[in-house]
């Protein structure tokens, strides 16, 4: 499956109400790095259907989710389990261990 778009509308039904966990991507259009993991996203949600939901938000197109969970940084990226933050990564890193951090806290 590939990734979802989630905006502040939706983030709860899509995310926070999820049967699986959700990895969320805080990302932005002019952002160097949220550009250069979003291809590894993308092979992720792939290879990783079944396990676990990748998401993507734009805090420019939607604020008020990204101050909520006080992201101070992009790209950040969240797993949320049973609607609430399980672990939180910020910056950007090789897929490698995107795949790992999400084995050790998806389960």
């Amino acid at each position: 499956m590939p990734t979802i778009a989630v905006n502040d509308d939706d983030f709860e039904d899509k995310v926070l109400k999820s049967s699986g966990p959700v990895l969320v991507d805080f990302w932005a259009e002019w952002c160097g790095p949220c550009k250069q993991i979003a291809p590894a996203l993308e092979e992720l949600a792939e290879e990783m259907d079944g396990t676990i939901t990748i998401a993507k938000v734009n805090i420019e197109d939607s604020p008020s989710t990204p101050s909520k969970y006080g992201v101070r940084g992009i790209p950040t990226l969240m797993i949320f389990k049973d609607g609430q933050v399980a672990s939180s990564k910020v910056g950007a890193m090789p897929k490698s261990k995107i795949s790992e951090w999400i084995s050790e806290n998806a389960s």
